[in-house]
């Protein structure tokens, strides 16, 4: 794979948390990592694994979070099948930045997370 395929399987990948994610899609987000991800959520705290994270996504939705959103988008690259995302994001109910999120494309030629670490910063 090409740098750019692999940058736009990253960016698949990232379309389709979002797409699974505002449709209150839990099983839709932990789909998107990677099935030893791990995901460092401040401040509520790390999960490991597809099901810890499904079941954080799960949680979050239930509570009536929707509409995610990232500006400032920024991609690097990290390695020959990765990339690291930055961002910021806002939803109904919150707004936070994303400190890094490693994308690698898998055997399969879908990119998934392997490690996601944000932080929410507050409440709207």
């Amino acid at each position: 794979m090409t740098e750019q395929q692999i940058l736009d399987a990253c960016k698949a990948g990232i379309a389709a948390w979002q797409h699974a994610f505002n449709n209150q899609d839990a099983a839709g987000c932990a789909a998107q990592y990677s099935k030893n991800a791990v995901m460092h959520a401040r401040p509520f705290g790390t999960f490991e694994g597809t099901s810890e994270i499904e079941s954080f996504w799960q949680g979050i939705i239930e509570q009536g979070f929707k509409d995610v959103d990232y500006t400032d988008v920024t991609w690097t690259k990290f390695d020959d099948m990765s990339f690291i995302l930055t961002s910021k994001w806002t939803m109904n109910k919150a707004y936070g930045v994303v400190h890094r999120e490693l994308w690698r494309v898998e055997e399969d030629g879908k990119a998934r997370l392997i490690e996601d670490e944000f932080e929410v910063q507050g409440e709207r």
